[in-house]
């Protein structure tokens, strides 16, 4: 199979199986109603704005923190696998909004229920493979990135999934974005 057809199953994976976990598992132990931890009445909010300029704010920074020459070997491999996938804006959008959506239900919505804010971080970072001890350089990516993470899972209880989603989708469509520059 091609990479970039596996990258958007991977997509499709993340949009629809990580929603069906948390949402089904918040049925089932808390007894809350799919609707309202969807929150579809604040989709159209100011909040929901403010979460795509705090997810591009603080893509910025990671962009300009990664440039220093200390991350330069670990960007390569990186860049160059993304690049291979020649990936277009129709590419990137669809991604960038699976991994907003779907890991932000699963993760927000779901497992920061029982494991609280800061476990939750730690494990959507390391999952991610930020936390490598092979790596230290990796690992220093994952710091600068735990404080993001950490600021969605707070402002989920006070501005809601939207936020967040917004924040995950304009970050990860910057980071893309990126690799679509280079080329």
């Amino acid at each position: 199979m091609r990479p970039k057809v596996q990258f958007h199953l991977l997509s499709w994976l993340t949009l629809i199986a990580f929603p069906a976990i948390g949402l089904s598992l918040l049925w089932l132990f808390e007894d809350v109603s799919i609707i309202s931890v969807l929150e579809l009445d604040r989709f159209f909010s100011p909040l929901t704005l403010l979460g795509l300029e705090f997810g591009f704010l603080y893509g910025f920074i990671v962009i300009g923190v990664s440039q220093f020459p200390i991350f330069e070997e670990m960007n390569g491999p990186q860049m160059r696998m993304l690049k291979n996938l020649k990936l277009n804006w129709g590419d990137i959008l669809f991604m960038s909004f699976c991994a907003g959506f779907g890991e932000e239900v699963l993760f927000r919505a779901g497992l920061q229920t029982w494991l609280g804010p800061w476990l939750t971080t730690f494990i959507f970072i390391a999952i991610h493979g930020y936390f490598n001890p092979k790596s230290w350089k990796k690992s220093m990516l994952g710091v600068l990135l735990f404080p993001f993470i950490l600021i969605l899972s707070y402002a989920y209880e006070v501005f809601g999934l939207w936020f967040c989603v917004a924040a995950h989708f304009s970050y990860d469509l910057l980071m893309f974005m990126g690799v679509l520059k280079k080329d």
